[in-house]
């Protein structure tokens, strides 16, 4: 039974990846844009790294082109410049909660590596471990601390 639910999904995120996964891009995005704006400065470094793991990640690779990518993020640092859009993006990461731990993983990762810009400050490391809440995911362990 756990080869075939394996299987099954693994299928089932390839069907995702190409129909175009929303929730995922969303939680994404919200997530890498908690973090950029965390110290309440936004950092062309951050921004940069946060492109570069959202067009890395295999599920949003085959599905959005670098400008969609932009534009989702773009969006999402604008609602991480209010409480409630912040409010907002810990909602639209906490959407994929369901979701498998590589995918939780995955979302919270790219934060991550957008919060290793210089070194993680205090600011960054609340907004991870609010990040790493949502997602059901130990920050610890995938920090390597």
């Amino acid at each position: 039974m756990g080869l075939f639910q394996d299987a099954f999904s693994r299928f089932g995120r390839v069907v995702m990846s190409y129909a175009g996964d929303t929730a995922f891009l969303h939680a994404a995005c919200s997530a890498a844009a908690t973090v950029i704006l965390a110290d309440q400065e936004i950092d062309e470094e951050e921004i940069e790294t946060a492109l570069a793991d959202l067009s890395n990640n295999p599920i949003l690779h085959k599905s959005y082109g670098v400008l969609k990518l932009e534009q989702e993020l773009h969006e999402a640092i604008a609602r991480a410049k209010s409480r409630a859009g912040r409010l907002e993006n810990l909602r639209l990461v906490g959407a994929i909660a369901d979701r498998p731990l590589e995918q939780r993983q995955d979302v919270f990762l790219i934060a991550a590596d957008v919060a290793d810009q210089g070194g993680i400050s205090d600011l960054e490391h609340k907004a991870l471990d609010d990040i790493a809440e949502v997602l059901g995911v130990e920050k610890m362990a995938l920090l390597g601390l």
